[in-house]
């Protein structure tokens, strides 16, 4: 409950970041354009998004006949779940990794990498999946939409303020206007982040429930974190902003990059998902 307070929470705080580089410009004809177009790109994002992401990794379609284990393994776990049998694809990746997409439960699909299948057991990928279909289930994917339709408009903002703002009649200090027009579209990033690991928390959490072992998820995060790092996946390096879709960050850096991180600490989610056994 804490998480979905904390994630209402930095919604209201990255909206009201408009208001202040608005303020800073010293008008609201930017900010509107700004937030229309931003809006419209991931409208479209939001409703075509599965489409272009499983085509982006090559994603193939699997079914009972083609991946009787895999697919029969989601159809049990979304039942479990109380969801609709979403679509089945898998990606042949040798970094272990997988995902879920689509806009709401009635059109959703989950996706995990050959890699992901070849290192870990029935057991953990059963809480591998179980953890992409509560992201399925708490509707992560609009969460995640207007996040980043937020921290996107805030951006294009940004950037007409530093290229058009001497134009604008605002009355303010244009070293200040400056300054927030640079900080304001780091601070949306952040918080973007923020909500993101806070979804990530919540599906480990869920995932548990669904599968009925927590030590399974946690098991499979531990071997997943030990491989991937060692194992590039081209496609998200060329497309970084589908990293906080998969259960485990697929992009390389560490130290002050784990601040930019879309993903919790590992040691952290074990941690959580370990406490669940014992209560």
């Amino acid at each position: 409950m804490f998480n979905w307070f904390k994630t209402a929470l930095l919604m209201a705080v990255i909206t009201a970041l408009f208001g202040v580089l608005g303020a800073a410009m010293g008008g609201m004809q930017g900010m509107l354009l700004a937030l229309a177009v931003g809006g419209g790109m991931n409208l479209f994002a939001y409703w075509f998004s599965d489409q272009m992401v499983l085509k982006m990794y090559k994603a193939r379609a699997v079914d009972e006949k083609s991946a009787p284990a895999f697919y029969n393994m989601v159809r049990e776990l979304a039942g479990n779940a109380g969801l609709p049998m979403p679509r089945v694809y898998l990606i042949d990746e040798a970094q272990p990794n997988a995902f879920a997409t689509g806009r709401n439960p009635e059109h959703a699909a989950v996706a995990a990498t050959t890699g992901i299948l070849s290192i870990l057991s029935p057991r953990e990928l059963r809480g591998v999946m179980a953890h992409e279909l509560t992201h399925v289930k708490h509707r992560d994917i609009l969460i995640s939409t207007l996040s980043a339709t937020l921290a996107g408009g805030i951006s294009a903002l940004a950037r007409y303020a530093m290229f058009f703002g001497r134009h604008s009649r605002g009355r303010g200090h244009p070293a200040i206007g400056l300054l927030v027009a640079i900080l304001a579209p780091i601070a949306a990033g952040l918080i973007q982040m923020a909500i993101s690991r806070a979804r990530e928390f919540e599906a480990d959490r869920g995932g548990a429930e669904i599968s009925g072992d927590p030590n399974a998820l946690a098991d499979a995060l531990e071997k997943i974190n030990a491989r991937a790092r060692g194992i590039p996946l081209q496609t998200a390096d060329a497309h970084p902003e589908t990293a906080q879709m998969m259960i485990m960050n697929p992009l390389s850096g560490g130290g002050f990059s784990n601040l930019f991180s879309t993903h919790p600490p590992t040691a952290e989610r074990v941690k959580r998902l370990r406490a669940l056994v014992v209560r």
